[in-house]
């Protein structure tokens, strides 16, 4: 995750489902996550995401 400007969905291979918000946030200060997506990662509301796509969604408005 070091380049910045990636989409969410360069760093959801690899990611399994379904995934609680804290485990997004331990995998993605694992993969490098910049300070800018780890705040958007710990602003999601949803605490729980079943799929890529509704990860994705959440991200859209936050990423």
């Amino acid at each position: 995750m070091t380049d910045s400007g990636a989409s969410p969905q360069e760093y959801l291979a690899g990611l399994d489902f379904p995934v609680s918000r804290e485990d997004l946030i331990r995998w993605c200060q694992e993969n490098g996550a910049t300070t800018e997506q780890l705040q958007a990662v710990r602003a999601l509301p949803v605490e729980q995401f079943s799929s890529p796509a509704e990860l994705t969604e959440a991200l859209r408005t936050e990423w």
